[in-house]
């Protein structure tokens, strides 16, 4: 296979040499070949010395590597990485407390090397998401791939990739299944625990596979606790609240189709479902309209913000959300606050909930630092991929 080049300029290749996974246009002395979006590339320095491997695109990230040794990227190629990929997640599911879970994520980009490539394992079906077009070019030999590496395991593989892709390439892409498939609802099991996944119909790849560790250490803190769990969507702190017996439980979200699947969850699980309550409501509106004090209240929102333009916005949001939150917190009560957006890092978040807290008056000790769990990996040498930040905080 006769891959294209791309030359860096002198002096502009030591990021690569440190192994970080992106190749900026501005970094690039020269082109070699008629290159498209999504072609696969080899970039090599000044004098010729063969750095990495990765996709081309147009745009400030001229390339996204997924290989520092040269090589065929074939179906060979994607089963050796995807099986490597696998034993380091069978080797972190294996740590979990002795409960069930058949669902995670496979690969998480760059953490991963494999910089625009998400696929999360559903008891049986890997839901594909390209964040480049070149990953999505390379989407059937990846399905391959994935039946080389689980086998009878695997029912159906499903690319979820049309809102994910850059915007123009992704008018030209379909959701749908590359191989198998599977009605949904599915259900997968986490710590014990169930849950309906629809990857079809619903946010992401289906289910929010990174707050599985933050979900369980919710649990520690429940019992017998009267507990908010704001922006719910399928209701994942909701069920390990009420299966660690929290004495009440309100489910917020602003979606209908998300309180119905919050409640079928909670029904699934066997749970007392006269202590639980799902409202759908914008979950600002609630905190202002209801004055109930909660034990433990729990606040995990969108990304306010998905790019840097957005962020002093995305900031203002966050304080507003965590006033209320704080308000709502009884004495002596817990607040478990979050931030997915990647461009408010953890220490402006910090500082976020800080000025919120001394909006709303209270008092407040940081009793935890949280992040996402190990199946969501960060490179060391690609700290943005740490997008997940969370406090949970002890307020008087």
């Amino acid at each position: 296979m006769q891959l294209s080049k791309i030359y860096l300029q002198a002096n502009r290749d030591e990021a690569v040499r440190r192994f970080h996974p992106w190749v900026f246009s501005g970094a690039v002395s020269r082109y070699e070949g008629n290159l498209t979006d999504g072609d696969v590339v080899e970039v090599f320095d000044k004098k010729g010395n063969y750095l990495a491997t990765g996709h081309y695109h147009d745009g400030s990230i001229a390339v996204r590597i997924f290989s520092f040794e040269r090589i065929i990227p074939d179906v060979h190629y994607w089963t050796q990485k995807l099986t490597s990929i696998r034993h380091f997640r069978e080797a972190i599911i294996a740590t979990l407390p002795g409960k069930q879970t058949d669902c995670y994520r496979l690969v998480h980009g760059e953490g991963d090397g494999c910089s625009g490539l998400i696929i999360d394992y559903y008891n049986g079906v890997a839901v594909v998401q390209a964040h480049s077009i070149g990953m999505h070019r390379e989407r059937h030999l990846i399905a391959e791939a994935l039946k080389n590496v689980y086998g009878d395991q695997l029912i159906a593989v499903y690319d979820k990739s049309a809102d994910t892709v850059p915007d123009i390439y992704g008018q030209t892409v379909q959701n749908g299944y590359l191989l198998g498939t599977a009605e949904t609802p599915h259900e997968v099991h986490e710590n014990g625990h169930s849950f309906w996944v629809d990857w079809v119909t619903g946010q992401k790849t289906g289910f929010f596979l990174d707050q599985r560790d933050n979900r369980q250490l919710l649990a520690r803190y429940a019992h017998g606790k009267r507990v908010l769990n704001a922006f719910c969507y399928s209701g994942g702190f909701s069920v390990y609240a009420l299966g660690a017996g929290a004495e009440q439980v309100h489910s917020v979200d602003v979606s209908q189709k998300a309180i119905d699947l919050t409640n079928r969850n909670v029904a699934l699980n066997g749970v007392n479902e006269e202590k639980h309550e799902a409202i759908a409501e914008d979950v600002m509106t609630y905190l202002k309209a209801h004055p109930e004090q909660y034990d433990l209240v729990v606040l995990d929102p969108p990304a306010y913000a998905k790019n840097i333009s957005a962020r002093h916005r995305a900031v203002q949001g966050y304080k507003r959300l965590n006033t209320e939150g704080l308000k709502r917190v009884a004495k002596g009560g817990i607040l478990f606050t979050f931030s997915c957006s990647q461009v408010v890092d953890r220490e402006l978040f910090y500082n976020t909930v800080v000025a919120a807290a001394i909006e709303a008056g209270r008092q407040v000790r940081v009793l935890h630092h949280l992040s996402q769990p190990a199946d969501h990996p960060v490179s060391l040498f690609h700290p943005e991929g740490g997008y997940l930040k969370g406090l949970v905080l002890w307020v008087e």
